[in-house]
C-alpha cells in the first residue's frame, strides 16, 4: 500500500504567462507557494476476489473490469501510461476540487508518485512535474498552463520561470520573519462557487492571442513582487500589487470573474484589505486577500457568509507518507477469465 500527500498551491503573480502559447514566444514567470492543505491518494493492488478488477473512489466510486472502462480521465490515462493494473485507488482532500487551488494537478502529481512507488521506483520532483503536465495537457487533452503541476511537485515559495527550453524553479530567498509576516497577512475565503478550470482555460488560451500587452505587464509584475519579497521593502506594496494584477487578469477573459465575486471583492477592500485575487482560472473557488493584522477582523466580518480558511505555507511538495511494497503479477486466469 502506498499513500501520497500532495499540497495545493496559491499563485500570486504571473498567472497566464505559463501557457506554452505565450511563454514560448515571450517568456513567462509566476510567483506561487504551496500551503498546508493537501490531497491524499491511497493506492494498493486489489485482492482478486471481486467481479471487477479495479476500483477508484473519489466523489463517486467506479468499479471496472478493464482500465478502458474508467471514466476518470486522469486515472484512466495514468494507468495506461504506466501500465498499471488491478488497483484500488482512494482519493481524499482537505479542500474541495474545482476551487482554484490547482487541485486536479495535485491529484495528477500525487497519483503518479503513488504509481511509481507501487512499482518500487523512485521518481524525482522534476520527473513527476513533467509527467503530470504530459498527463493532463496531452493524454487528457485539458487546456491550461503548466505552473500547477510544478508547484505541487516541488512545493515551497518559488519563482518559476518558463522559456522555450522548459522551466526553472527558483526558491525565493526571504527571511523567516518576513515570510511569516506575509503568511500572517494573507486571508483565504471559500466562495462556494466551483467550476471546471479547463472550461475557463479554453477561453483564456484563446484570449491570450489578443491580450499580449496585458500578459507582458503581468509578467513584469513578477519581477517587482520578487524584489519586494527579497528586499527590505514594505510588504504592504505586495498587497497593493495583488489588487493591480487581479484587475489586469479580469480584463483577459470575461468568465474569470462574476458579479457575485466582484461584490465580495469590493466588500473586503472596503473593510480594509489592500489587495487580493480570485485564485486559479477564475469563475469561483477561493478568494485570497492581503490584509494587515488590524483590519483582519473587519474583513472577516464583511465576508461573514464565506468560510474563512487559515493556512500555513509548506515547503515539502508531494511526498510518499506511507510505503508498504507489494509483490504482484498480473495473470490471465483471474476472475474466471
Amino acid at each position: 500500500m502506498i499513500i501520497t500527500r500532495t499540497p495545493f498551491r496559491m499563485s500570486f503573480f504571473g498567472g497566464g504567462t505559463d501557457f506554452p502559447g505565450f511563454y514560448q514566444e515571450n517568456g513567462g514567470a509566476v510567483i506561487s507557494t504551496t500551503f498546508d492543505k493537501y490531497c491524499y491518494l491511497t493506492v494498493r493492488h486489489l485482492p482478486r476476489f471481486f467481479e471487477y478488477s479495479s476500483q477508484i473512489v473519489y466523489s463517486r466510486t467506479e468499479s471496472v473490469k478493464s482500465v478502458d472502462e474508467i471514466e476518470h480521465p486522469a486515472v484512466r490515462e495514468a494507468m495506461k501510461y504506466l501500465d498499471m493494473h488491478e488497483l484500488r485507488i482512494t482519493y481524499d482532500a482537505d479542500l474541495p476540487a474545482r476551487s482554484g487551488l490547482g487541485t486536479s494537478s495535485s491529484f495528477a502529481v500525487g497519483l503518479l508518485n503513488a504509481f511509481y512507488a507501487l512499482k518500487g521506483k523512485y521518481a524525482d520532483k522534476r520527473k513527476l512535474a513533467d509527467e503530470a503536465i504530459y498527463l493532463e495537457r496531452e493524454l487528457c487533452n485539458e487546456s491550461g498552463g503548466v505552473q500547477d503541476q510544478i508547484a505541487a511537485s516541488f512545493g515551497g515559495l518559488n519563482r518559476i520561470i518558463f522559456n522555450q527550453g522548459g522551466y526553472e524553479v527558483e526558491p525565493i530567498i526571504i527571511s523567516p520573519k518576513k515570510k511569516e509576516e506575509l503568511n500572517d497577512n494573507l486571508m483565504l475565503f471559500f466562495t462556494g462557487f466551483s467550476r471546471f478550470s479547463s472550461d475557463i482555460q479554453k477561453g483564456t488560451e484563446t484570449a491570450i492571442k489578443n491580450k499580449k500587452k496585458e500578459l507582458i505587464e503581468m509578467l513584469g509584475l513578477v519581477d517587482e513582487a520578487h524584489k519586494i519579497l527579497t528586499s527590505d521593502a514594505d510588504l504592504s506594496e505586495f498587497g497593493r500589487m495583488l489588487d493591480y494584477t487581479w484587475k489586469l487578469k479580469r480584463g483577459i477573459e470575461s468568465k474569470i470573474s462574476t458579479n457575485d465575486i466582484d461584490i465580495l471583492y469590493e466588500k473586503a477592500m472596503n473593510a480594509g484589505a489592500l489587495g487580493g485575487k480570485l485564485l486559479g482560472a477564475g469563475g469561483g473557488g477561493f478568494l485570497l486577500f492581503y490584509v494587515e493584522k488590524d483590519k483582519q477582523a473587519a474583513v472577516q466580518n464583511a465576508l461573514d457568509n464565506l468560510l474563512y480558511v487559515p493556512f500555513k505555507f509548506e515547503n515539502a511538495g508531494t511526498k510518499v507518507i506511507h510505503y508498504s511494497p507489494e509483490s504482484f503479477e498480473v495473470t490471465k486466469n483471474t476472475y474466471g477469465t
